[in-house]
């Protein structure tokens, strides 16, 4: 299956990643399974059909694109990770493109489930030519979060807080609505969406009653919500409105945040955004265990003690946390920090 007459020309193979990668973004972003694209091309590198991943329990990116011709002999799947190799609630993609005959298979970067990755391997050990790295960079970026939780596993941790220039998240007297503005509290809503589950301490709950729902501009139910998580040893008054979440509720029982993390990664969640207060946001960065910090400034100063984040247990600015700034975003009057833990020099 390795004869040149089946090779695409390699442009055709970039601009075919491309295109895989565009059109993953039509999976969800939450759940246990990536979003993936699958772009198969003839010999000449024209494209013959594409597919995507849409979700658990539906085909695969490459499945869905096979399913769309009727010979896939000598053909090119260009696809955004590496074929799967083991049987979940569908079966192995690369067994699926052994069977179908095709020639090549080109992949941006390695699936690092334990059970999941090999399907390289398996390829190659049937006869078809295999290939990983192309657009990698662009693949890693894409899929960060997910490729970051299968990697470490546990949740991809997002750490969010709103506060004024100077760092404040109320006024000393405690009323805090609104420091941000409405295109910053709608972005908010977004990415609650785009998470598996959110995260507050019983504090929260019992101080603000909130309800954790992502909601549109009109107040609606946005399509995906994240599953409340409550972390303290009380469990959540009966009359509470996380009680009454369309997504249910998870109720830990503790503050062992490392525990945590892997009870919910055990029941599939691989995003949480944490945005519970200074104590639990706190808690998580002196942990060590935030993977990237939504920070929205407003133009407004407060002073006094009521600080975004609260102590972290360090005393010398030798041991401060550097971040690294990876984008900033304009809100309204707002600032959004994307920042993220810098690698170590």
């Amino acid at each position: 299956m390795t004869d040149t007459a089946h090779r695409a020309p390699d442009a055709a193979i970039e601009a075919a990643m491309r295109r895989a990668l565009a059109i993953a973004v039509q999976g969800p972003a939450t759940g246990a399974n990536p979003q993936v694209g699958c772009v198969l091309l003839d010999a000449r590198g024209e494209q013959v059909a594409e597919g995507w991943h849409r979700g658990a329990g539906t085909p695969h990116a490459e499945a869905d694109a096979l399913s769309q011709v009727s010979d896939a002999s000598g053909l090119t799947a260009v696809v955004t990770l590496e074929p799967c190799n083991h049987t979940g609630r569908t079966g192995p993609c690369a067994e699926a493109l052994i069977a179908a005959g095709v020639a090549r298979v080109v992949y941006a970067v390695a699936d690092p489930g334990e059970v999941e990755g090999g399907g390289a391997d398996r390829l190659r050990a049937a006869g078809v030519e295999v290939s990983g790295g192309v657009l990698a960079d662009e693949a890693e970026e894409f899929l960060h979060p997910w490729l970051t939780s299968v990697r470490l596993g546990r949740p991809f941790v997002t750490v969010k807080w709103g506060s004024t220039l100077d760092g404040r998240a109320a006024a000393a007297d405690g009323t805090s609505q609104w420091i941000t503005g409405a295109a910053s509290r709608q972005r908010v809503h977004e990415q609650r969406a785009a998470h598996d589950a959110i995260a507050v301490g019983t504090g929260t709950v019992l101080a603000d009653d909130p309800s954790l729902t992502a909601r549109g501009d009109g107040g609606e139910l946005l399509p995906t919500q994240p599953i409340p998580v409550v972390f303290g040893e009380r469990p959540a008054p009966a009359d509470a409105a996380l009680r009454q979440h369309p997504a249910g509720l998870i109720e830990l029982g503790h503050r062992d945040i490392p525990r945590a993390l892997d009870e919910l990664y055990a029941r599939g969640i691989r995003r949480l955004y944490v945005e519970g207060g200074p104590t639990l946001a706190s808690a998580f960065i002196q942990a060590g265990l935030v993977d990237e910090y939504l920070i929205y400034l407003a133009p407004m100063l407060l002073g006094g003690p009521k600080t975004a984040i609260g102590d972290l247990g360090i005393g010398t600015i030798h041991d401060a946390r550097h971040l690294s700034i990876h984008r900033i975003e304009t809100l309204g009057d707002d600032i959004l920090v994307v920042a993220r833990p810098a690698k170590e020099q």
